[in-house]
């Protein structure tokens, strides 16, 4: 099952994506209060409110609201060496917020204080109930689904101190979507693609992570409970601009494609103010 969040006229929607329409699922402004139901699946099987068209619909981050996203640092092993780093022992964690997501087809707007503005193709696993301490042979059973996320950095401010915190959370400056793809029909493994302007910068498969999805929630949630509608980005793999010789940043009127091979792809226009 595919459920996304789409903007209407008269707010936020929680829509099944089915391959004719968009369906919404009446009473659940997005797919983030959607999960806090703990019969969602059954809610979303069940919806029969207004249809939408599937192509040009207005679709907001497929999560507007979570109340964590954790992102994951040098998860991939080929990042980890263009990076000039070690594998390493545990995750290194750092935090968005939710002012920092915008939807999968928006504009990305550069800030006027960055000049280094990277892209990084994430694979977003979407938390699907409450946990915490979660053993890792359980922890696959937290986990609603599967999305597309861009954790588009800002390298001249992300490297100003050995924290990374305030070159990654950049408001309105994360394509997070189209859809919410549920456990039983995705699983880590199909390719990502980031491409610039149709050139591909970054190709990988999804199955090639450090710490699997299980691992990282289960680590998590010993640190901190994971609730509904909670986001880990899994970190991205090697040919990001900064790590080019020469370095490559993101410029006003390219497009930046982000692709999971069955999770869909973000189209984000980059726009200079």
């Amino acid at each position: 099952m595919r459920l996304a969040t789409i903007r209407t006229r008269n707010g936020t929607a929680a829509v099944r994506v089915d391959p004719a329409a968009l369906v919404e699922i009446q009473g659940h402004d997005d797919v983030g209060q959607l999960l806090r139901q703990d019969n969602w699946r059954e809610l979303a099987q069940a919806a029969d409110g207004p249809r939408h068209a599937v192509d040009g619909a207005d679709r907001a981050p497929v999560v507007p609201h979570p109340g964590k996203i954790v992102c994951v640092g040098h998860n991939y092993r080929n990042h980890i060496r263009e990076m000039g780093r070690e594998i390493p022992e545990y995750p290194a964690l750092f935090a968005k917020y939710q002012e920092s997501l915008i939807g999968p087809f928006d504009d990305l707007v550069l800030p006027p204080e960055s000049s280094a503005v990277d892209w990084e193709a994430e694979l977003a696993v979407v938390v699907g109930k409450a946990g915490r301490r979660i053993p890792f042979d359980e922890a696959e059973s937290y986990i609603a689904g599967y999305s597309v996320l861009n954790d588009v950095s800002m390298r001249d401010y992300q490297f100003r101190t050995v924290e990374w915190l305030q070159g990654k959370t950049w408001e309105a400056s994360t394509p997070f979507g189209p859809d919410l793809v549920t456990v039983d029909e995705f699983s880590p493994g199909p390719l990502m693609t980031a491409a610039v302007d149709g050139a591909v910068m970054q190709q990988t498969p999804t199955g090639d992570l450090v710490f699997t999805p299980a691992f990282l929630v289960s680590y998590i949630s010993t640190i901190i409970t994971l609730n509904p509608g909670d986001v880990i980005a899994t970190g991205t793999p090697g040919g990001v601009g900064h790590a080019r010789d020469p370095k490559i940043y993101l410029k006003g009127g390219q497009v930046l494609e982000t692709s999971i091979e069955g999770l869909g792809t973000l189209t984000n226009r980059i726009v200079e103010v």
